[in-house]
C-alpha cells in the first residue's frame, strides 16, 4: 500500500497534468472531478482581485481556452515542494512553472500554489487550491 505522502505527491502530478496540451495532446479537465471534492474551492490570487471559483465554474472557461487554440502547448509542472500531513488533512505549499502560447504569444512564468487535501474513505482528494503567479 502506497503512503499517504506517495497518494499526495500522485494526486498533484494528475493535477498539474490535467492541464496540459502540448504535442497536441487533448487536456482532460473533466478529470478534476475525480481529484477534487465536489465543493472544492480554486483562488487566482495574482492580480489585485481575487478570482474564486467553484469546481464547475473553474473548469468549463479552462477546458474552452486549452481546446480552441487560444492557448497551445501549455504544462506547468512542480519545481519543489512542502507537504504536511496530519491524520486525514494535508496541504502542500508548490513553486511551479507553467509555460505555452497564448493568443500566439509564447510566455513563461513561476508561481506558488497551496493546494489542501482532504482524506475521505481512505482516498485523498483536493479540497481547495490557490495560487499567485510572479509579476
Amino acid at each position: 500500500m502506497k503512503s499517504d505522502q506517495a497518494l499526495i505527491d500522485q494526486l498533484t502530478v494528475q493535477f498539474f497534468n490535467v492541464f496540459t496540451n502540448t504535442n497536441g495532446v487533448k487536456p482532460d479537465i473533466q478529470h478534476l472531478k475525480k481529484l477534487c471534492i465536489k465543493q472544492a474551492i480554486i483562488i487566482s490570487n495574482t492580480k489585485q482581485t481575487s478570482d474564486i471559483y467553484d469546481l464547475d465554474s473553474f473548469i468549463k472557461p479552462r477546458e474552452e481556452l486549452l481546446t480552441n487554440g487560444t492557448l497551445i502547448d501549455f504544462s506547468e509542472s512542480e519545481i519543489s515542494h512542502t507537504t504536511e500531513i496530519f491524520e486525514n488533512i494535508a496541504h502542500r505549499f508548490s513553486l511551479y512553472r507553467k509555460s505555452g502560447v497564448l493568443n500566439e504569444i509564447a510566455f513563461y512564468t513561476e508561481g506558488m500554489k497551496t493546494i489542501q487535501f482532504i482524506k475521505i474513505a481512505d482516498e485523498w482528494k483536493i479540497s481547495s487550491v490557490a495560487w499567485s503567479d510572479k509579476k
